[in-house]
């Protein structure tokens, strides 16, 4: 329990800050398992740039690092090209 005014604050604002990274985290991991899952199909490029976005978000708010976030959005550009690589895009036929 908190015996100053300064430390019931302190603990009403972790509150709030928790709540809204436990958000936040939640729709960064929402944004990339579905990215994983189409990673193959053909909108794969737009759900990256949203799992960018999503991951960007998060870094600026201070909720995970600055290194982390790009870690992982190497991470999924990577994903993203070595599925590329391995469907074949379709060619016309004459």
């Amino acid at each position: 329990m908190p015996h100053h005014k300064s430390a019931e604050k302190r603990v009403r604002t972790n509150e709030r800050s928790r709540k809204r990274n436990i958000t936040v985290k939640s729709e960064v991991r929402t944004v990339t398992r579905k990215f994983r899952e189409q990673s193959g199909a053909a909108s794969a490029p737009e759900l990256l740039r949203d799992a960018h976005s999503a991951l960007d978000n998060a870094a600026r708010k201070g909720i995970l690092h600055k290194k982390t976030v790009d870690r992982r959005k190497s991470r999924l550009a990577k994903l993203l090209n070595r599925s590329a690589k391995a469907t074949p895009t379709p060619t016309k036929s004459a």
